[in-house]
């Protein structure tokens, strides 16, 4: 930090000299007042960083990772407009201040060490952690540690197109640009990749997508460094309009990012920024820089310095003298010292319910009143029974859109989706790339732009290449923005096992456990064609009215089923549009005392044809489907179990980790009293044919656990 400020301070005062030496210059480049704006809010971001520093230091600080050396990212800032939307890098600190400075009613200084500190007052996160980002300016908070963040802007692009197709109004203007950063070493991740691909698959079918991709390249991923030219060939790699900057040359820059912008803003197609820049004082405080580069490369790189470098361009324009230049500088410092003093003996977050207020769930009545009860039509199966449920959610909110892989002109892999583009149009219902990241990224952005998503996973496996989409962006997106932001979506995944004639794992994933512990989600699990239409109702109001990230699990070996005995019809039931339930509501069948068996999914079921054979046994028996496995409804779990001589749990996922285990928690915590027992599926995948009865929970394991407790 020290010989950051100390060289900048030598080399403005060298500038002195330069001046007595050549008297007579002429003024060119930038206007002063660009300039002017721009040394202000790179200034404010280096002063910020140093503060970073020595708060820590203090005890009053917890964040050090900078954007020293980043701070060219000030002229997007400056010449974006403050109502386009902005998915910011951590290093963009000289944005968030230039865009502060150019709305001119936010202190980007106090807002900034508001968030260093922890401070309850941060207008963004309320103090639970360090992000760039602000509602009144239009910058949507992102951790954005490995470009998780990009799925996100290229669906929020994607978005602005649709709804201005559809005449729908967003929270941005007609024009607006979605300005995207991030770092040269993120190129490489997965997110990244897609993200640009699926930008230039929009432009190659002529969807609008206005996106601007800001790769801030210092060269350099915490201590491995990028091959020079790969990141230029990387970004250029999808044929995306390509424009290169060099962050201390401040000319070229203003030039270029204004180029780069009006280009998206007029074409409404996406674009790459190339912005070269160094990174100062290592990747964070906690980073000894020493021990992987040489003290020679460090002190090269102040050459590049991109404040000393607007310096410089203030001087030799003849709008300022180094000394006003350091006049400035150091006024700025004393600003960033004073508010940080101030900042610092702030109330932070103090109890647990405080810290958690944005992923409280509330159990209430959808805003929306139900439609009149009309005439039950006739028995339909679960696959039709969600079918038409998504069809009326269409017709009556036009904010909902359905898509997928394979959703539209397949009507999906088992036809839940069949005739929905049909009757509702393909700019409501449609296709995706085969690419879970992008899927979930699109719903990301459609959720800022005010639809409401309802996304498909094809199969619960392939969830896993995307599971961070669900668990870093959207489940998070509420708890950084304090609920100033919602991105409320039903993420529809086909999963669970028991398929006949067609399996192996990636199409029998009978784990749900990496969605049980994302704070916040909520996920809901389907079995009945009577109870799911309002199960997956309640998904829709609770994204609708709460913004909650849901996710509906739909039973494939359900779908298409008629009969839970031969000929019976009882896995039909009557569609009604108009039934409802609440989250936290339970399914009980039965009242019977001797035995209740908890259970969901497929497990519905099975747990169902043995209660039957239970009840021919002379046994009284309930079973309750929990319809929700997170968060568990333990209301209902332990009203239903009440005076129950014993439970047993069956739960189709696997041992560890399985539901299950919640269950029992539940009820051992209530402390209840009788015998409890819980059957589970083996800790395995699901091998292809017969050979998956061996590791699947069944049938007879059922029946026999009963009788084991009920012989007690």
């Amino acid at each position: 930090m020290e010989a950051i400020d100390e060289h900048f301070v030598q080399a403005v005062e060298a500038m002195a000299v330069e001046v007595m030496a050549a008297p007579e210059r002429a003024a060119a480049g930038p206007p002063r007042a660009q300039l002017e704006a721009l040394f202000t809010a790179q200034a404010e971001s280096r002063h910020l960083d140093f503060a970073a520093r020595y708060l820590q230091q203090q005890g009053a600080g917890f964040y050090t990772i900078g954007s020293a050396g980043h701070e060219s990212n000030a002229a997007l800032g400056l010449l974006s407009r403050t109502t386009d939307p902005a998915l910011l890098h951590y290093r963009s600190g000289g944005f968030f201040a230039a865009r502060a400075n150019l709305d001119g009613t936010v202190d980007p200084v106090r807002e900034t060490l508001r968030s260093l500190t922890a401070s309850a007052s941060d207008p963004i996160s309320g103090g639970r952690h360090k992000v760039f980002g602000h509602h009144k300016l239009h910058v949507v908070p992102q951790t954005s540690t490995i470009a998780s963040h990009l799925p996100r802007a290229v669906g929020l692009g994607f978005a602005l197109g649709l709804a201005r197709q559809l005449d729908r109004e967003t929270p941005w203007p007609d024009d607006a640009v979605v300005l995207c950063s991030f770092g040269d070493a993120s190129v490489n991740h997965s997110t990244a990749t897609g993200a640009l691909n699926a930008a230039a698959y929009l432009t190659h079918v002529h969807r609008s997508c206005p996106v601007l991709f800001v790769c801030e390249d210092n060269g350099i991923g915490i201590s491995t460094r990028t091959p020079r030219g790969w990141v230029a060939a990387a970004l250029r790699s999808r044929g995306l309009p390509y424009h290169h900057a060099h962050g201390h040359d401040p000319a070229e820059l203003l030039s270029t990012a204004e180029e780069a912008l009006a280009l998206v803003r007029g074409s409404r197609g996406p674009a790459v920024l190339h912005l070269r820049t160094v990174r100062f004082m290592g990747h964070a405080g906690s980073d000894v820089e020493i021990a992987y580069r040489s003290a020679a490369a460090i002190s090269a790189d102040h050459a590049r310095d991109p404040l000393l470098a607007t310096a410089r361009a203030l001087v030799e324009g003849d709008h300022w003298t180094p000394a006003q230049v350091l006049e400035r500088y150091e006024e700025l410092r004393r600003t960033v010292r004073r508010v940080a003093s101030e900042v610092s003996a702030e109330r932070r977050l103090e109890t647990r319910e405080e810290v958690m207020a944005p992923l409280a769930l509330r159990r209430r009545p959808p805003r929306r009143p139900p439609p009149p009860a009309t005439e039950p039509g006739a028995p339909v199966t679960l696959a039709q029974a969600i079918n038409a449920t998504l069809a009326d959610e269409l017709e009556t909110d036009d904010a909902v859109l359905v898509f997928g892989e394979d959703v539209a002109a397949k009507g999906g892999v088992y036809g839940v989706t069949r005739g929905l583009p049909g009757r509702f149009g393909a700019a409501r219902v449609f296709d995706t790339l085969l690419d879970e990241q992008t899927v979930l990224g699109t719903a990301l952005g459609a959720a800022l732009a005010g639809f409401l998503p309802v996304p498909e996973i094809q199969y619960l496996a392939y969830l896993h290449n995307a599971e961070d989409q669900l668990r870093g962006e959207a489940a998070s997106l509420g708890f950084f923005s304090a609920g100033q932001y919602a991105n409320g979506m039903v993420v529809r995944v086909p999963g669970l096992a028991y398929q006949k004639g067609f399996g192996g794992h990636f199409h029998n994933d009978n784990s749900l456990t990496v969605l049980r512990d994302v704070p916040g989600l909520v996920v809901a699990v389907a079995s009945h064609p009577q109870t799911a239409p309002a199960l997956l109702r309640c998904c829709l109001d609770l994204a609708r009215d709460e913004g909650r990230v849901c996710v509906f699990v739909e039973p494939i070996a359900r779908y298409h089923t008629r009969d839970v005995f031969e000929g019976d019809g009882g896995w039909l039931a009557p569609y009604d549009a108009s039934s409802r339930t609440s989250l936290g509501d339970v399914v009980v069948s039965g009242n019977g005392h001797d035995l209740l068996i908890v259970t969901f999914g497929n497990g519905v079921y099975m747990s169902l044809r043995v209660a039957t054979a239970l009840r021919a046994e002379g046994f009284a028996c309930t079973v309750l489907d929990l319809a929700w496995v997170a968060p568990l409804p333990v209301e209902g779990l332990l009203q239903a179990a009440h005076g129950a001589a014993a439970v047993l749990v069956v739960d189709e996922t696997r041992a560890s980790g399985g539901v299950s285990e919640g269950i029992v928690a539940a009820l051992a915590d209530a402390g209840f009293p009788a015998p409890v027992a819980r059957l589970t599926s083996a800790d395995s995948f699901v091998p292809l044919g017969p050979a998956a009865d061996t590791v699947l929970l069944g049938e007879g394991e059922i029946l026999d656990a009963a009788h084991q407790l009920l012989r007690r």
